[in-house]
């Protein structure tokens, strides 16, 4: 009897197909198995700087305006026609530069006139001269014709004046804005009419103002020995988009009293503008010193993050551990914070990288080398955060905060990193 092969053949070609795809007892794939995104894993590298105490100057950022160092108006000195337009708006002009013209022809036939009138007032007093002594006219007629002769070089002197005024003149060097009449307007009639604006640019002002409190409470802080006065007059000026402005400016003036209405002392700053960034009107910040503070512990203001508790700062503790740190502020010197509490030295505070910095995590510490050029001790300036990472929020607290943070571990409000979702695929 004979058996087929065939039906055994696919018997077997089955069996291997089934144990192929088996794989009951193989490890399914996940973050922590074999093959998973989260296997070997290194820990994550942020960006520290270890905490140092030197001199450090407190300095307040407050708002502020800019005004020009000098404003003329332009206006018409006499009635007439505008001729003529002799400058291009927006540009700089000098003092004397004419600016419009007016129709002059009635002012030029009235000084024509004028000197007609003194040279006849002249001739008449030359002949009476002559004739008073040959008693032919008397003492009373020369008179008479001297003061003539002074009323006509009164009257040429104002004819004079007003054919000059036909030509209106820059009255300052500075950048004149846009001309508010055109050519055949009628100017001047009943009043002096305004044809432009000039102002002078360089250098300009900063108008801002500082609590009286604040100055009060500063004054008592020195008094007391806390705090000792500043020397340097120098103030910086934050643009609108927070960059520093290139070039230092001077306290120009303070006023003595305090405003009743707003309770503020109004400063003014000078600062150079040569090549004309800065415009009046343009909303700015003024940074200018307070007072000087001995062994003072400063930090960026990235480094402070805000908790429901109050502030804190992540710090690289024992095992290489990101670990809060409750801390306190007191005040700002340039862009960073004043530490008051929290904070001894020697700690190696997080600037770079929170988000990957969580409570309780291994984390490789990489020590910032750039420094703050500032003169005051104890600065340090952090590296700019890479374009993947959102800088951590901070707020200048109360300058009087009374309120010491308590952070512990698993309490900790942090920003966290987003981690890549397990894959469900066999």
């Amino acid at each position: 009897m004979t058996i087929s092969t065939r039906p055994i053949a696919l018997i077997l070609s089955m069996t291997v197909l089934l144990a192929g795809c088996g794989g009951g007892n193989k490890p399914a794939a996940g973050p922590g198995g074999p093959g998973g995104p989260g296997a070997g894993m290194p820990p994550p590298e942020v960006d520290v700087i270890t905490v140092t105490s030197g001199k450090a100057t407190l300095t307040q950022d407050l708002p502020g305006r800019l005004q020009a160092y000098r404003t003329a108006q332009v206006r018409a000195r006499v009635e007439g026609v505008i001729e003529k337009k002799l400058f291009k708006e927006g540009s700089d002009v000098k003092a004397g530069t004419p600016l419009f013209r007016i129709d002059a022809r009635t002012y030029r036939s009235a000084a024509e006139s004028a000197m007609t009138d003194l040279t006849v007032a002249r001739q008449t007093v030359e002949r009476y001269k002559s004739l008073l002594a040959i008693k032919a006219v008397s003492q009373q007629e020369l008179d008479l014709a001297n003061a003539k002769v002074k009323q006509a070089e009164t009257t040429l002197i104002r004819a004079v004046e007003e054919l000059e005024n036909a030509s209106v003149p820059a009255s300052i060097s500075g950048r004149i804005g846009r001309a508010m009449v055109t050519e055949g307007a009628f100017v001047g009639k009943g009043e002096a009419t305004l044809l432009a604006t000039i102002e002078q640019l360089d250098p300009i002002y900063a108008n801002f103002t500082q609590s009286g409190a604040d100055l009060l409470r500063l004054r008592q802080a020195v008094k007391a020995g806390k705090l000792q006065r500043t020397e340097s007059a120098k103030v910086e000026l934050l643009l609108e988009d927070g960059s520093v402005y290139p070039q230092a400016g001077n306290i120009f003036f303070t006023d003595m009293a305090v405003d009743p209405s707003t309770g503020a002392v109004s400063l003014r700053a000078e600062f150079p503008n040569a090549k004309r960034d800065l415009l009046p009107g343009m909303f700015v910040r003024i940074r200018f010193p307070e007072a000087d503070a001995e062994n003072a512990i400063r930090i960026p203001q990235r480094a402070v993050q805000a908790g429901p508790q109050g502030q804190f700062v992540m710090v690289v503790g024992a095992e290489s551990k990101a670990t809060p740190q409750p801390v306190k502020t007191g005040g700002m010197a340039g862009g960073d914070f004043i530490i008051t509490e929290g904070l001894k030295g020697g700690e190696q505070v997080i600037v770079n990288g929170l988000q990957k910095a969580r409570p309780g995590s291994v984390v490789v510490a990489k020590p910032i080398t750039s420094r703050d050029t500032s003169p005051a001790a104890g600065s340090v300036q952090p590296n700019p955060a890479p374009a993947d990472e959102t800088p951590s929020h901070s707020t200048r607290p109360p300058q009087n905060s009374d309120q010491v943070a308590s952070y512990p571990a698993s309490g900790v409000v942090t920003p966290e990193a987003k981690q890549p979702a397990a894959s469900s695929k066999p």
